[in-house]
């Protein structure tokens, strides 16, 4: 498996026989400025998405409409794409799970919102936000938070999946901060490897993932901080 962050919380997952992007926020994205978006987006066969603010919906609807990607979002905002002229849709919730072949996604509880503002400022609400499980054939379990603070019910989201990967939140502001990023991954989970995002992108949250990277030192888990671009492999 290989996992390349594309700023912010979008990244792109590359499977035997799927390449995936969890919120496509390119376009707009500072952290993606000078990225090869149409090497971002070759070969795209899925789409997974946490919630619908925009920076998370992104670029999801002209990738989908160019590639052709199965789009999995929670029902009101699959209801809403749907609307805006796509058709390769996977509609869930929060506990739920779609079976895509050789990977699976299950939809997480997240502490959020999820609603989108169109240019004329009229709001649409779009369910409610999620994380994302990924149990992928052969591969370590893969989880995005999405955008969350923590809960004591990650406990039971890390014993009923028990993933190996997390891609973790750590801006504040708009999701928990790298202090509580670390306690949540420390307390609730036993991740190998974690990946922060949801930094960097905006002058109004933390620009560094320095607080999550010092509170996770001296545990058993490898924190990995990737420039934009950049692939690291599992």
């Amino acid at each position: 498996m290989k996992i390349t962050w594309l700023g912010h919380s979008a990244f792109r997952i590359e499977i035997a026989d799927a390449t995936i992007l969890i919120d496509p926020f390119l376009s707009g994205n500072p952290s993606f400025e000078g990225l090869d978006k149409a090497a971002v987006t070759k070969g795209v066969t899925h789409i997974l998405l946490t919630h619908g603010h925009g920076d998370h919906l992104g670029d999801t609807i002209p990738i989908a409409k160019e590639t052709g990607a199965t789009v999995l979002a929670n029902a009101d905002l699959a209801a809403w794409l749907g609307s805006k002229g796509l058709e390769n849709l996977q509609p869930g919730n929060t506990g739920g799970t779609v079976d895509f072949g050789s990977f699976t996604v299950t939809f997480t509880n997240a502490l959020h919102s999820s609603a989108f503002i169109t240019e004329d400022g009229v709001s649409h609400a779009l369910g409610n936000p999620n994380g994302l499980m990924l149990h992928i054939d052969d591969e370590p379990t893969l989880y995005h938070m999405g955008d969350t603070d923590i809960f004591s019910d990650m406990a039971l989201i890390n014993e009923l999946h028990a993933p190996a990967i997390g891609l973790v939140p750590v801006g504040d502001r708009f999701t928990m901060g790298g202090a509580v990023a670390a306690l949540a991954c420390k307390r609730y989970f036993s991740f190998d490897t974690v990946i922060p995002c949801h930094y960097g992108t905006f002058p109004i949250i933390d620009q560094t993932p320095e607080a999550f990277v010092g509170g996770m030192a001296g545990g058993p888990t490898e924190v990995l901080t990737p420039k934009p671009g950049e692939t690291v492999a599992f």
